[in-house]
């Protein structure tokens, strides 16, 4: 007699995905799409890239002979961290456009009626934005070796500087996304945005040393987040500007990790809520 042996063979349901693991997934589909959208539009890229890269040159070979830096050093060297953290800064603009341009279309509902992440949409914008802002900072790398600057403190703390003007890109989107959600009007974005973006750059150590300025304008200018980013980098790279006395000047690295931080910690929440509102 033949014995014959069952198996019990339980049939186990598929493993349901966490949460998490389902932000990441349509994260990336969305930072995919927005990167398409960049990749065909090279004029936008061409239009974008201009502005840091005129600044280079005007400021740099026009007006380099006759602007001071602490120290008497090279004022190619002491312009070009700034104008890697003024390029993240204006970068807001394109953010804000873009989010408030799929806000007006529609894109935000579509999605809604999808079975996708809520967050994706905001967070693909963040990490495509980090993307775009590492293609820029290579760029603009390249234009400032064209020009005569360099970094004097290795590669290592060079690879630093370039992470804190990134970290502060981080924090421009976020205020970039929060700002496109908020304005109704895509086309009323860059004109916020330029008021925005104008002062906090012409009040800072970006083109002029806070020491060349009248007393109460250069404390405004050190306490500027964009001037702790400039002076980190500066800092990093062993470019001249370091000449501040003053409790933020001699603490410029940390506060350029502060800052950025304490924005993001304002900004993100605000958009997210935000975005919340337009979902429902």
């Amino acid at each position: 007699m033949t014995t014959i042996e069952f198996t019990d063979r339980r049939v186990r349901p598929p493993r349901r995905r966490s949460r998490r693991d389902q932000v990441i997934r349509h994260g990336l589909a969305m930072t995919k799409r927005n990167l398409a959208h960049v990749i065909r539009s090279p004029e936008e890229i061409a239009i974008y890239f201009s502005v840091p890269i005129m600044s280079v040159l005007v400021f740099g070979y026009v007006f380099g002979s006759g602007m001071m830096v602490p120290g008497d050093g090279s004022y190619r060297e002491f312009l070009l961290p700034g104008v890697f953290a003024m390029s993240m800064l204006y970068g807001m603009g394109a953010t804000a456009t873009a989010i408030s341009y799929d806000v007006n279309r529609g894109v935000v509902d579509r999605f809604r009626s999808m079975p996708i992440a809520r967050s994706a949409l905001v967070v693909g914008r963040s990490a495509a934005d980090l993307v775009r802002a590492l293609l820029e900072m290579t760029a603009l790398v390249v234009c400032g070796l064209l020009v005569g600057w360099q970094w004097h403190r290795g590669i290592g703390n060079a690879l630093l500087a370039v992470g804190l003007v990134l970290l502060l890109r981080v924090a421009i989107t976020w205020i970039g996304i929060y700002l496109g959600l908020v304005v109704p009007n895509p086309d009323m974005v860059g004109i916020i945005v330029f008021p925005l973006a104008f002062p906090l750059t012409a009040v800072s150590n970006v083109f002029v040393a806070p020491e060349l300025m009248p007393g109460w304008l250069g404390t405004i200018a050190e306490w500027n987040p964009l001037s702790a980013t400039v002076a980190g980098a500066r800092e990093l790279f062993g470019n001249p500007g370091l000449a501040g006395d003053s409790w933020i000047a001699q603490n410029a690295l940390p506060m350029a990790v502060v800052w950025p931080l304490v924005l993001t910690a304002i900004f993100a929440p605000l958009a997210v809520r935000r975005y919340k509102r337009l979902s429902r």
